[in-house]
C-alpha cells in the first residue's frame, strides 16, 4: 500500500515531555485511541505511545483522526511496534515477516503523527554478537530503504532490552544509530538496570550512559531521545516484569536529576502498570528539580 505522508505534520521534541505507554487507564469512551490522546492532555501529560505490540489497531482513516487530535492537544506521539519481531531469525521467511511488521507499524504510526517507532529488534539465538549485529543491521537497512522510497521519515528506534539473551545492549543500539541514517536509540533505563542484574542505578552510571550517547551521537542524541521508564523486577537472567516506580529499587529520582543536568529533550514514556500515575510522578519531580 502506498501512503502520502506529505501532508502529515509530525510533532518533534521541543523539550522533555512525559507520557503514557498506550491509552491512559482513566480514559473514558471505552478506551479508544482518540479518547486517550485527549485524556493525556487532561491529565497534564504531553506525550503518548501507540501500542501496536500485538497488532496495528489503526487504519489510515482512524490514524488521520488520531493525528488531528494529537495536533489539537499538542501531544508528542511515539509508537511501540510488534512484540513478534526477530531480525536475526535463521529462517528467511521469519526475517521477512519481521520487516513487514515494522513497515506496517511505521506507515500507520506516521499517518497518526508519530515521530518515533520503537521495537525489540532480535535475539542472539546462540550466535556471536557481531554476527547478530550484522544481521540486524542488514535487515534494518532494507526497512529504511523502503521507508525512504515511500517518503516516510519516522525514526526507527531499536530498544535497549532487559535480558542478556536479547540483542540490544546500549553499545549495540548506539552503534546502529551511528551507522544507519534514520536510526536512533530507544533507551529503556529500567531494562539497562535489569539486564545487568542491578547495575546502571547510580548517579555516576546514569552520567556515564548520557555521556556515551552524547559522545557517540552528538548533541542530537540528547535532543532526540525516546525513553521508556518503569520500575522493574529482575534476577540473574535479567528482566522479570515491570513494577510501579515506588515498588522497585530503581533509583529514578537521581536519573531525573541527570536528565535535567544534561538538558535532554524528547519523550519519556511510562511503562509502569499505573502508566499515567508514574508518568505524572516523574513530571512533577522533574519540574521541581
Amino acid at each position: 500500500m502506498k501512503f502520502d505522508f506529505s501532508k502529515i505534520k509530525v510533532k518533534k521534541p521541543d523539550r522533555l515531555r512525559f507520557g503514557t505507554a498506550g491509552i491512559p487507564i482513566s480514559t473514558p469512551d471505552n478506551g479508544k485511541t482518540l479518547g486517550g490522546v485527549r485524556q493525556v492532555k487532561k491529565l497534564g501529560l504531553e506525550a503518548m505511545e501507540l501500542e501496536f505490540v500485538h497488532s496495528v489497531n489503526l487504519n489510515p482513516e482512524t490514524a488521520f483522526e488520531v493525528n488531528k487530535a494529537r495536533t489539537e492537544e499538542d501531544v508528542l506521539m511515539t509508537t511501540h511496534g510488534s512484540y513478534y519481531i526477530n531480525l536475526n531469525a535463521k529462517e528467511p521467511v521469519k526475517r521477512g515477516a519481521s520487516r513487514s511488521r515494522i513497515l506496517q507499524a511505521a506507515n500507520i504510526a506516521r499517518q497518526a503523527g508519530s515521530w518515533s517507532l520503537t521495537f525489540h529488534a532480535a535475539f542472539y539465538q546462540g550466535m556471536e554478537k557481531e554476527q547478530t549485529y550484522n544481521n540486524v543491521k542488514e535487515q534494518l537497512k532494507k526497512i529504511l530503504d523502503e521507508l525512504k522510497e515511500n517518503g516516510n521519515d519516522i525514526w526507527l528506534r531499536p530498544e535497549t532490552t532487559g535480558k542478556p539473551t536479547q540483542f540490544g545492549d546500549l553499545k549495540e543500539i548506539i552503534r546502529l544509530s551511528q551507522e544507519l541514517e534514520g536510526v536512533m536509540p530507544c533507551v529503556d533505563f529500567a531494562h539497562l538496570h535489569a539486564r545487568t542484574n542491578g547495575k546502571n542505578n547510580t548517579p555516576e552510571e546514569f552520567h556515564s550512559i548520557l555521556t556515551e550517547i552524547e559522545k557517540c551521537l552528538g548533541r542530537e542524541g540528547l535532543d532526540n531521545m525516546h525513553i521508556h521508564m518503569s520500575g522493574i523486577a529482575y534476577g540473574e537472567k535479567g528482566e522479570k516484569n515491570h513494577l510501579f516506580l515506588e515498588d522497585s529499587d530503581f533509583n529514578y529520582k537521581d536519573l531525573l536529576k541527570k536528565w535535567k543536568e544534561f538538558k535532554i529533550k524528547g519523550a519519556v514514556i511510562s511503562e509502569s502498570p499505573n502508566i499515567e500515575e508514574d508518568g505524572l510522578l516523574m513530571k512533577k519531580i522533574y519540574e521541581k528539580i
